[in-house]
Order: structure tokens, then C-alpha cells, then sequence
């Protein structure tokens, strides 16, 4: 699957809109992080950090930033924070085609090329799906194409009572999963389409078929499998789900490449057997 450009996961917020202070304090609460442990991280002190929260002082450009980094602030809250300053984003928010990611383009198709006969893909801050490898193109075999219109959400793709749920296992354990890993992000990120996304597959009615009364395996995953029936056999896959170190674009930052490991010897196979 070609790599297609992703919508953005909400616009920051414009100057005005939010107080700097309000903002940080909100960062600072949301990490557990005390006004004199934030000021030992950022060479600052407590008093000038309950200033800057109170109103009372303007941080400087430098500051905002050191105290972004120091709170792991995404980096597109990191621009709305510099607008709420008074001061310019630091970040663009580059599109997916534009040539100035030709190497980040060329890059991961690479990587999920490389991947198979494993499936891979790559997603937004909003689980649409950017680029996806022949893996997994088999997965979704059979599913719609109501679901697969660009651009697909892998989480539309995997809950949907039209998608993969009716072929997935265990799926009341993998929904819970993947809902939970949801609610981790939304807690992270001012994003509201993140949040109706969830809500939206969140009230997905749950297959007649999803049991989860498999009988035990003869051994033990090191991580939750996702187990998903293809073609009269059932697979067994483990996720695993990476991202762009310092990253200094939103859209980049926002850029999440997940594999899907076989878990047992099995699906290692029969991917190789259908796919190599």
C-alpha cells in the first residue's frame, strides 16, 4: 500500500485561546510532576515556575520549551504552548507528501517492505492507516470496502463488527487492549478526534462469536497475542509499535510503524509458505 497523506489530529491552539501558565500547570498535574521538581529539571526555580502558572510572569521562548521537553509534551501541544505565549509554533506540521519527507516516505515503506512476509503498517495520531505491507493485505481479506476507503483506520478496521472482529479469537481481551491503549493516548493529547474515534468504536457491538473460551495454549506469551482466524487456520501475533526518536515535525511525530510479531511457530510458517 502506497504511503497517502494523514489528516491532522487536531488544530493547536490559536493565541489568546489558552493561558501559557494554565496550560503548563495542567502539563505539569498531568505528569505528577511537583513545581520544585519541574524547576530542579529546568534550572528554573519553584517561585519563578508558580509565577509563570499563576500568570504572574511571561516565560521566555526558551523557557516554554525547556519546560516542554522536561513535562514530555507532544510536540504538537509543544507549538500550541508557544502560541499561547505569545510566540511563534517551532515545529511544522510537513504533509506526508510533500518532498520534504521523501526520506521519511521512502524509509518506512522500506522497513514494512522489509517486515514481510509479517504484517505491517504504519498509522497517525488517529489510527489512520498511512502505508501497510502485503501482510497486511492478507489480513483483510474479505473486509469491505466501505472500511478500506482511503484513508482506513486500523481501529475501525480491527473492532467493527464488519472488519476483523468476527475472525479475532480472543477478541473481548484484544478490544479491551486496544481500548485501553486509547484511553493512555487521550490522557496524553488534547486531541477531540481521537476522543470520538474511541467513543465511536468503544459502542461497536461486541461479535456473537467472541467467546474468548479458547482452551489453554501448550505455552506461555510474553506479551498478549492477538489470535485471528485466515483461510480456516488461526494465526497468533504479538504487537509491537514504534516511533520517530526526537522528532521535529508533528506530522512525524505523530507517525507510529507497528509489527506484528508470530507468536508461535506455526504462523511463522504459514506466512512464509503463503507470502515468500
Amino acid at each position: 500500500m502506497t504511503i497517502v497523506p494523514s489528516a491532522r489530529s487536531g488544530p493547536a491552539a490559536a493565541p489568546g485561546e489558552q493561558n501559557v501558565g494554565r496550560l503548563l500547570r495542567a502539563w505539569r498535574e498531568r505528569r505528577r510532576v511537583s513545581q520544585l521538581e519541574l524547576a530542579l529539571r529546568a534550572g528554573s526555580s519553584a517561585r519563578h515556575i508558580s509565577f509563570v502558572e499563576t500568570g504572574r510572569s511571561r516565560p521566555s521562548e526558551e523557557m516554554v520549551l525547556r519546560l516542554a521537553e522536561h513535562l514530555d509534551v507532544p510536540v504538537r501541544e509543544r507549538n500550541a504552548l508557544l502560541l499561547a505565549a505569545g510566540y511563534a509554533p517551532r515545529y511544522p506540521e510537513t504533509p506526508l507528501d510533500d518532498p520534504a519527507l521523501a526520506a521519511v516516505r521512502e524509509g518506512v515503506e522500506r522497513l514494512i517492505q522489509g517486515y514481510e512476509p509479517y504484517p505491517a503498517l504504519v498509522v497517525d495520531a488517529t489510527y489512520d492507516v498511512v502505508a501497510a505491507n502485503r501482510g497486511v493485505a492478507m489480513l483483510l481479506e474479505g473486509v469491505p470496502e466501505s472500511l478500506l476507503s482511503r484513508p482506513p483506520n486500523a481501529m475501525r478496521l480491527t473492532l467493527h463488527p464488519d472488519g476483523l472482529a468476527p475472525r479475532i479469537r480472543n477478541f473481548r481481551a484484544w478490544r479491551g487492549h486496544l481500548l485501553d491503549q486509547m484511553e493512555r493516548q487521550i490522557a496524553l493529547h488534547r486531541s477531540t478526534r481521537l476522543r470520538a474515534l474511541y467513543e465511536e468504536v468503544a459502542a461497536y457491538p461486541v461479535p456473537e462469536s467472541a467467546a474468548d473460551s479458547e482452551p489453554a495454549e501448550p505455552f506461555v506469551h510474553f506479551a498478549l497475542p492477538m489470535r485471528i482466524e485466515h483461510a480456516g487456520r488461526t494465526l497468533s501475533f504479538v504487537s509491537s509499535i514504534s516511533t520517530f526518536n526526537t522528532p521535529m515535525d508533528v506530522t512525524v511525530a505523530e507517525l507510529a510503524i507497528e509489527t506484528l510479531l508470530p507468536a508461535d511457530p506455526a504462523t511463522v510458517k504459514y506466512l512464509h509458505s503463503l507470502l515468500s
